[in-house]
């Protein structure tokens, strides 16, 4: 396949979506609904498009439950039930309802073993534990045992995109996309674009995942994060803060919006009112993401006390989800980098995670990782490989930046740092001003 073909998906007039696309899905019938008779349910990889908020997702779960205790092999219960786990998962960041929809998945298997839905509903909790070679493996399971389903093409590419296999990837989205149009088909085309450098392009398709939303709040409001975040990482603030506010507008209280919109006035000075915005998503859902934005905010502050304490609390977190399977190495690795944490075994353990994660994201993390322990010549390389897609990500740029200074090249470091600024002078809260100073 062309490298360039999905950077031309989604370009055709926007097909209005009657149900929430997000990640694979598909229609399912069997829910119990609020009398006992069966409803239309649409579930997506952990996402139910039926529920709006966490109290539509607990009242489903407890009318599955009721159902399973009627007839416990009901096989379309236990599936929806292992969706509705992992919509709480996503709701709650509490990594047992994993456990738990693994379980659902795995018993309506052991009923119906060749049953596609169940066998993509294992591969969405792999990808939400960052296994991708094993969410490759299921998916690709999937799609054998229903090769024309959107949804199966849109997981397996997921997955091949985290382990860095990008022509296959792109591959799967474009067949994903020509089965059925959808919200979740053209986010992944803007994602796609995203990565090959295309940033205009990308939020053109993501305009057209917004279109698709139906006008339901919760698909609605995580198109205007997604867009907020594509005008964020242009440096346009103006722009990422009226999406972001729009979400919070159109789904209050949506925690995504809050970190984002976080984000955003602290880039702004607006300290104060960035710890609100963030504090608000950490104690509705404290995920390591949302800590880590408090944290550096804080920091950023001049409130370094406040910033130990969430650095413990991401400890705590971070333990909290490897003890439950989830592999957050990278995510670990790169603010341990960040931040100057125990820098030699932060290099292990970004060397193990791009292990797992042979993407563009884990040739950087790994590249500043040997930067910052003065490995220069080996994070060079790690850097180009990074840079292969021609990816416009501020973050790169300044950690090659950082690599050339390390080697002596001081004109191509500024030429870099230049660069990262001009991207995105709002890049990092920690790293910002350093890249400000050497560019000059």
């Amino acid at each position: 396949m062309r490298r360039t073909r999905i950077v031309l998906a989604g370009t055709v007039a926007a097909i209005a979506a009657t149900v929430l696309l997000l990640g694979g899905v598909f229609r399912e019938s069997g829910a119990v609904g609020a009398e006992g008779k069966p409803s239309p349910v649409l579930v997506t990889s952990g996402r139910l498009a039926g529920a709006t908020s966490p109290s539509d997702t607990a009242t489903l779960v407890r009318q599955l439950q009721a159902s399973l205790r009627t007839n416990r092999n009901d096989v379309k219960s236990l599936r929806l039930l292992g969706f509705a786990y992992h919509q709480r998962y996503r709701e709650s960041a509490d990594p047992l309802y994993l456990t738990r929809a693994a379980g659902l998945f795995r018993r309506s298997l052991r009923l119906q073993p060749a049953d596609p839905a169940a066998t993509l509903g294992l591969a969405g909790l792999s990808l939400s534990q960052h296994q991708f070679r094993r969410a490759l493996r299921l998916a690709r399971t999937a799609q054998r045992l229903q090769p024309d389903s959107a949804d199966s093409h849109g997981a397996v590419g997921d997955a091949l995109i985290e382990l860095g296999r990008y022509p296959e990837a792109f591959a799967a989205f474009d067949r994903m996309t020509a089965l059925r149009p959808s919200l979740a088909g053209y986010a992944r085309v803007a994602y796609g674009r995203e990565l090959l450098g295309r940033p205009r392009a990308a939020l053109e398709a993501m305009s057209l995942a917004r279109d698709a939303s139906g006008g339901r709040p919760e698909p609605a409001a995580w198109t205007l994060v997604e867009l907020g975040k594509l005008y964020f990482g242009m440096g346009r603030i103006a722009p990422a803060r009226a999406q972001f506010a729009d979400a919070l507008r159109i789904f209050p209280g949506y925690v995504y919006a809050l970190d984002w919109l976080a984000r955003t006035e602290a880039a702004s000075g607006r300290y104060p009112r960035a710890v609100a915005l963030s504090r608000r998503a950490v104690d509705a859902v404290p995920l390591p993401q949302f800590v880590a934005t408090l944290a550096d905010i804080r920091r950023a502050s001049g409130d370094e006390r406040g910033a130990r304490r969430e650095f413990a609390l991401l400890g705590a977190i971070q333990r909290l989800l490897q003890a439950n399977g989830i592999n957050s190495d990278l995510e670990v690795a790169l603010f341990r980098v960040d931040h100057g944490i125990r820098l030699a075994s932060a290099l292990e353990l970004a060397r193990a995670a791009r292990g797992n994660r042979p993407s563009i994201y884990g040739d950087d993390v790994l590249a500043w990782a040997l930067a910052r322990n003065g490995r220069c010549m080996e994070a060079r390389a790690y850097s180009t490989r990074a840079l292969r897609l021609g990816t416009k990500d501020a973050s790169f740029y300044f950690h090659r930046g950082m690599i050339e200074r390390c080697l002596g090249h001081g004109a191509d470091a500024a030429r870099w740092f230049t660069r990262a600024l001009e991207t995105n002078p709002n890049f990092s809260l920690i790293w910002g001003d350093t890249a400000r100073r050497y560019a000059a």
